[in-house]
Parts: structure tokens; sequence; C-alpha cells
């Protein structure tokens, strides 16, 4: 081997070296693995364009085995740079553990306001950990084609909301509302937490409750179960024993007129509804009323900080807090908002409706998921079985609310 080649063979070798130096792999740990492909397709292509040297590889976990199989990986160290979040508690206990980085002074960080941030913090706001991607809006989902047929004009007030439903179940074409109680957590979800910040104003509500300035026996609070009362005579049938396929099914196949929902089916409905769907807000008390939304803080991003590559790692979150990555992944996956501060113009109409809400009222977040579900009883389940009862008629709403401040002054120091 001659000096000139030997010399010619270190520096390619060198240079080589170099080059693989430079090249590092992110990955990402995350639950949702239903969107594997908008990942590989669409986000991480993007990204790579942008950041030559950077390549990110998305790895999801099966929802239920998240949780468990990503704590296992911290434990051990194996656990990927990247952490997709779960809001509130999950994510803070992480946090508190060490495997999840302060990413406070992250720039991208002042994209975003303090309700959408509040899932990713600690109690005093103080770190806040994860990059916030998306949140889910509740409301309603109706059959357009069936209000058209019977001249009903989407309701704004309770009062048109409730004429509406006596017109549809007078004509008897289609069941009023599809939802079932047997799953529990529907009645809750997209029944007291999608109509309540109404009735409590959102924010100003839900931060009393914690502050222990207001009691869950308050009128605003019980007010809920008493509207939740009305809703059993216009659900169909056999409602009690209704799953949350099965109401999806009934509306999907055009059997029912009204959906209350969350705006994670518009994917699912778009491809099994034949007829045109529309939305609206949860309607408000009388005309004029401000009104209040659950734009509810559901995925975020944050750091691991065993992370060889941490430098990097904050380069993709960076860019993760940008309004690319915003607009990137909201049209995407319809019916997960973006949380940043600059709007979003979703391409799918039925999301556009959704995310329009933001405009005209107020967001908060589902009231038992920032700390008052962290004891025993756990008011966010009891809060299921509550909302289940008023429906059914097997609890007053006054028995009801009178049940969960005993649960939550049971526990929760503010309350007592």
């Amino acid at each position: 081997m001659t000096k000139t080649f030997r010399l010619a063979l270190l520096v390619s070798t060198a240079l080589s070296g170099a080059a693989w130096a430079e090249d590092v792999t992110l990955t990402i740990e995350s639950w949702r693995n239903d969107d594997l492909v908008i990942w590989q397709d669409t986000i991480i292509p993007a990204f790579e364009a942008a950041n030559p040297g950077i390549k990110v590889v998305f790895a999801p976990t099966a929802p239920a085995e998240y949780n468990a199989a990503l704590n296992a990986k911290l434990d051990a160290g194996s656990a990927g740079d990247l952490i997709t979040c779960r809001p509130f508690d999950a994510s803070l206990e992480l946090y508190n553990k060490g495997h999840l980085a302060d990413l406070s002074g992250l720039a991208s960080m002042a994209n975003f306001s303090p309700v959408a941030k509040s899932a990713w913090q600690t109690d005093d706001a103080a770190a806040t950990f994860c990059v916030p991607m998306a949140s889910v809006i509740h409301g309603f989902i109706y059959n357009a084609d069936a209000f058209e047929a019977l001249g009903i004009a989407v309701p704004t007030t309770r009062d048109e909301f409730f004429a509406a439903l006596d017109t549809i179940k007078a004509d008897g074409t289609y069941i009023p509302m599809a939802m079932g109680t047997n799953d529990q957590w529907e009645a809750a979800t997209m029944g007291y937490n999608n109509i309540g910040p109404n009735y409590w104003h959102g924010e100003e509500g839900r931060l009393a409750l914690i502050a222990g300035t207001q009691k869950l026996t308050d009128p605003q609070w019980v007010a809920p179960y008493e509207e939740l009362a009305r809703w059993g005579a216009y659900l169909g049938d056999g409602f009690e024993a209704q799953t949350y396929p099965d109401s999806q099914n009934l509306f999907t196949l055009g059997r029912a007129a009204i959906y209350p929902a969350g705006s994670w089916e518009i994917s699912g409905f778009n491809t099994q509804a034949t007829f045109k769907m529309g939305a609206f807000p949860p309607p408000v008390g009388a005309a004029g009323d401000t009104c209040y939304i659950s734009d509810h803080t559901d995925i975020a991003i944050g750091l691991n900080p065993a992370s060889a590559h941490g430098d990097q790692a904050k380069v993709f979150l960076d860019w993760v807090g940008s309004p690319e990555f915003a607009t990137l992944y909201a049209n995407a996956l319809p019916g997960f908002f973006s949380l940043n501060a600059t709007p979003v113009v979703m391409q799918d109409p039925l999301a556009q409706e959704f995310v329009s809400w933001r405009d005209k009222c107020q967001s908060s977040i589902r009231s038992t998921y920032q700390i008052l579900s962290r004891g025993t009883p756990n008011l966010e389940t009891e809060t299921w079985g509550a909302s289940v009862a008023a429906i059914k008629g097997t609890e007053t709403p006054a028995d009801a609310g009178a049940r969960l401040q005993a649960g939550l002054a049971s526990w929760y120091a503010p309350q007592q």
C-alpha cells in the first residue's frame, strides 16, 4: 500500500466518521399507533427535509400498554429520546420521577397559552415539561339532511335545543340523540363536561373548584345534571344497555339525528356516514350569553433527560411548537386541533366548524382532570356515575352534587 493511498484512506475514513457522527436518529415513544402512516409520510419527512443530519423514527405502542411499557423502558434506560405525553397526572408523575425534562426555556413555548400548557405543567406552573400538540373539542354533530327534512334550524340556546329534540321525537323517523349509558364515560365526557362549561363559566368555575371557592353543591355545578336528567327521554329505547360503538353506529347509519360528540369522531364519521353532517357548540342559556366550550388538552411531546441527543431533540421539539407543525398535524388528523396561538385553517369543513368556535366562545378543559382526581374517591369516575344516574333518573341532581362534594372534601384540603 503506497503512502499516498494510505493517506487517502485515512482521510476518507475520517470524513465518513465525521458524517456518521453528525447523523443522529431520534426515537419517539407514543400511544397513538393509529397515526403511524401520517408521521412516516407527512410529519417526519417535513422535519427531516429542513433539518439534515437528524433522522426521526416514530415507534408507537398499543394505547392500553403504553403507560406500563413506557415506564419499564424508562426504568431500564431504553426509552426513546422523545416521549409523547398524556395530559395531567400521568405525565406529571414522569416529570417528578425525572423522566421528562423541564422545557420552560424552549423558545416555541411562547406560542402557547397558559390553558394550552396547563396539562403539562407542575401545579404551580413553574415548569412546563411537554410541548402541547393538540386538543379535542366537544359539541354536537348532527345529521344535516335530517335537520333539513324536518325543517329544524341549528339550535343556539337550550330552549331551541330541546325544541329540536321534541320535533325529531314527534316525527319518529330518527332517534333524537345517539348516546348510551352502558360504558358510563360518555355520559360525563360528552354529557356533563360538554354542556357544563356554559354553566360554571369555563376556567372561572374550574379554577374556583380547585381553589375551594366553589363547591360541587353550588347551582352552576348541579345544573348540568339537571339538564342531563332531561336527556333520557330523547336517547331511544334501550339506551341503558347501549355501548359507545352502538351509539357511533346508530348515528353513522343515519338512524339518529344528533350525536353528543368529541371532535375525534370526525375522521371516522367522514368515512362511515353517507349523509351531510354539521356541528354546533353546546347551546347557551339565552341568546347573547357568552358561550364556553370544552377544548380539552389531549396530547403533547417531551424530552427524555436520558437521551444522548438532547440538543437535536430540542430542535425537533422547537419545530413541534411551530405554526408549520401545527398546520401539518391538525390537517393530517382532523378533529385533533392545534394548541398553537397561530390559527390553523382546517381543510376539513366539519373540523373547521369545530375549531371556529374558539373565535366566539371561551375555551376550558374538563373540570375533573387537573388535581381533583388524585384522591379516593376519584372525582372523574364519580362524575361518570353521577352523569349516568342523572340521565337514568336513579339519583337526583342535588343528591349527586352532595355525594360528589362529600367525596372530594374527604381527601382534598381546599374543599374541607
